[in-house]
């Protein structure tokens, strides 16, 4: 058999045809709009009901207090409580949630057509009529707090806080999560205030999406909504976010981390900027997916990671650039250099033809495929009406895409990456990262997990002084949910290096580059739980020769960090 076919990658097949009406719309007297696309390709309906508020319009002294209004719109109402709310969708076979973010507050619906009219009725009932219950309220402060303990144990939260920070100043955009202290703060009477203020019906608008009759659920949306009264829209104003003038740095530390979680960002543009499409195909060249520069220069090619990317956060107000990767803690600086490499090549050498027409092929190939599905279809929808995108935003969304041209990659490469300008933010050891970073900015930060700064003299002393020494087994005792939980610890200590393994009922595994630095230890070891690989991050602080104390944590949800003690038996 003559093999030369397999020698030449086959042509591309011709873009699909993507045609999609305009959806209907129309305006209720009280100012809530209301758009229906009707798509009876199953039947199915989904609801969206969106508003132009999130996060950033909350209070400054009273953050979170978004996210807790909307997660209690489904504790409990005039006529029903939390408990009978959740029974009744689930006997529709339906779903219901409440979710915000920085700029938006979106409750959503879906369910079978049959059912549309009970869950348009159980929505109506949700966002009008909530009672916030003392109770369910309690339940939600706690479980908050303990969640908001969790994010502190998470490399990329801790990264995302910090670069967030930097990159918006006094902006509400520079807060990406509450303190426990604001959500101990929420009271009932200001979700009842808040609620009122913020849901009104000028400031949003009702997406329908599916198996519906427009004439018949315009009727009951007006039976359910037409009496909602409109209210205050206040247009706030923020300060500006900071401009940038050099590269620089900044370190949380995590002792003992195996790996390091490297942000580079800069600001870049909100998300109606006429520059979206140029800088849309750019990042898809540079860091969007697996065949793309920086993945194939330091995963492919230098082997640091296993993946590096580039993506846009565009916002209503604002957005950024971000470049990111999780590598090696032994070769961050070495990533640093490939990641800076990258991003000044994209703005001094031109893309190839092959790179602008894979990208171009790609994002114009794969956009009917998000609308391909009713959820899929919902979503682009929900997005062009938020953000106020043009009204034949979808149907012109490849043509636009295919538009893009050298010229203006290379224009957009240069006026929105800028590694001149760059925030570096590194999430793990400072201790082992602090020698890597240094030739990359005279401005270096170290902030601990809990977002506290640290003096930078506190670093570069690990070898001054004699580390204590770990040889031997150490019997720890774990507080595993209010039980005892039994772990052994096997090291072998080479100067301020350690190995070993961890046994224990939840799995064993292997400790590897772990290290002593005065009478602290610090070590990582992967375990297999329930067929999943997990990795356990041990910090430990020895009390004397014979005793230590200490932290087990992991990079999972769902598992919390677990104290311990313990003696050396040999």
């Amino acid at each position: 058999m003559n093999e030369d076919f397999r020698k030449t990658a086959p042509a591309p097949l011709a873009l699909v045809p993507f045609e999609i009406p305009q959806p209907f719309e129309i305006v209720l007297p009280n100012n809530l709009k209301v758009v229906i696309f009707e798509d009876k390709r199953l039947p199915i309906v989904s609801f969206r009901l969106a508003f132009r508020f999130g996060e950033v319009n909350e209070p400054r002294d009273a953050i979170g207090l978004t996210s807790a209004m909307t997660s209690m719109l489904s504790e409990g109402t005039r006529t029903r409580t939390s408990l009978q709310l959740a029974e009744e969708i689930e006997s529709l076979g339906a779903h219901v949630s409440a979710s915000a973010n920085a700029d938006n507050t979106v409750i959503a619906g879906s369910a079978l057509s049959l059912y549309s009219s009970d869950i348009l009725k159980l929505m109506a009932e949700m966002v009008l009529f909530p009672t916030f219950p003392e109770s369910e309220l309690k339940l939600y402060k706690q479980n908050t707090i303990e969640g908001l303990k969790f994010q502190r144990s998470q490399p990329n939260f801790l990264a995302e806080e910090q670069t967030s920070r930097i990159l918006y100043g006094s902006h509400p955009y520079s807060i990406t999560t509450p303190k426990p202290g604001d959500i101990e703060k929420i009271t009932r009477e200001k979700l009842i205030e808040f609620h009122q203020k913020m849901l009104v019906p000028n400031n949003a608008t009702l997406i329908v999406v599916g198996d519906a009759n427009r004439d018949e659920i315009l009727q009951e949306i007006e039976e359910n909504f037409g009496g909602w009264k409109e209210g205050n829209v206040e247009e706030m104003q923020f300060p500006a976010p900071p401009a940038r003038t050099m590269t620089t740095v900044t370190i949380v530390d995590r002792p003992g981390s195996a790996q390091s979680n490297i942000v580079l960002s800069n600001p870049a543009i909100n998300r109606t900027n006429p520059d979206y499409f140029p800088l849309l195909v750019m990042n898809q060249i540079l860091g969007a997916g697996a065949s793309s520069r920086l993945f194939m220069n330091l995963r492919e090619e230098k082997g640091y990671t296993y993946g590096a990317y580039s993506s846009l956060d565009t916002r209503r107000l604002a957005g950024a650039f971000e470049a990111t990767s999780e590598v090696r803690t032994a070769v961050t600086g070495d990533s640093l250099k490939e990641f800076f490499y990258e991003l000044r090549r994209i703005r001094d050498e031109r893309v190839s033809e092959e790179e602008i027409t894979d990208a171009r092929n790609f994002l114009s190939g794969v956009f009917p495929i998000r609308a391909e599905t009713q959820e899929g279809l919902t979503n682009l929808i929900v997005s062009q009406q938020l953000y106020n995108l043009p009204a034949d935003y979808l149907q012109t969304y490849r043509d636009k895409v295919n538009a893009v041209t050298f010229e203006k990659i290379e224009l957009v490469a240069k006026k929105y990456v800028t590694p001149e300008k760059m925030a570096i933010v590194v999430v793990g050891d400072a201790e082992e990262v602090l020698p890597q970073v240094q030739s990359y900015s005279s401005e270096i930060e170290i902030f601990d997990t809990e977002g506290n700064s640290v003096d930078i003299a506190n670093y570069g002393k690990s070898s001054i002084g004699e580390s204590a020494d770990v040889n031997g087994k150490w019997n720890l005792t774990v507080d595993f949910q209010g039980q005892k939980l039994s772990v052994t610890l096997s090291l072998e200590q080479n100067g301020n290096k350690i190995n070993g393994s961890l046994e224990s009922m939840l799995g064993n595994g292997e400790i590897t580059d772990g290290k002593v630095t005065g009478n602290k230890v610090f070590g990582t070891a992967k375990i297999e739980v329930q067929g999943q690989s997990l990795e356990i991050m041990l910090k430990g602080d020895l009390e004397n020769e014979n005793e230590i104390k200490g932290m087990l944590s992991a990079q999972k949800d769902g598992f919390p960090d677990l104290s311990f003690t313990g003696t050396k038996s040999g």
